[in-house]
């Protein structure tokens, strides 16, 4: 079993948006036996709280439901845990570095990694000021990021 984190600052907006997203696409692989998902937040701001409304109306238009998800804090177990730690952005990256065990470092990724067509590294964080645009962006990034690490995990399954 390959496991995955997705990882943004309050694990409301971003996180959850590609937690729901990929397990719809791991779902549609018939996968979700082979790869395990999760997302959480580098800060404590929303623990166990649903995902940001407007997230999750974006998300619902094109048929990703992130209901059921609740944000928690990354842990140290998340270290060991998860095979893929992929942070959301720079920032949030930089803070999972600073509390991964040095012997752990090559679970950390920027999720955007499996998306380089996008020739962007970073999912913005759409939480202030950018309307319901910065949610469709963001979903928009997700699913393309989605895709090409589905077809990473499915090489890594195989091999």
């Amino acid at each position: 079993m390959i496991q995955v984190l997705f990882v943004c600052m309050g694990n409301i907006c971003r996180s959850p948006t590609a937690e729901g997203v990929f397990r719809y696409y791991v779902e549609q692989a018939k996968l979700a036996d082979d790869i395990k998902i999760d997302s959480a937040g580098t800060h404590a701001y929303h623990v166990g709280e649903q995902p940001d409304s407007r997230s999750q109306m974006a998300a619902l238009k094109r048929g990703f439901n992130l209901s059921t998800i609740r944000a928690r804090q990354v842990h140290l177990q998340d270290f060991t845990t998860f095979d893929y730690v992929l942070a959301m952005d720079k920032q949030n990256h930089k803070i999972l570095q600073s509390l991964c065990p040095p012997s752990e470092k090559q679970r950390l990724h920027l999720f955007l990694d499996f998306a380089p067509q996008l020739m962007t590294s970073e999912v913005p964080d759409p939480y202030y000021g950018q309307g319901q645009t910065g949610f469709e962006h963001v979903l928009n990034l997700v699913e393309a990021a989605s895709k090409g690490l589905l077809d990473h995990l499915r090489a890594k399954l195989n091999e």
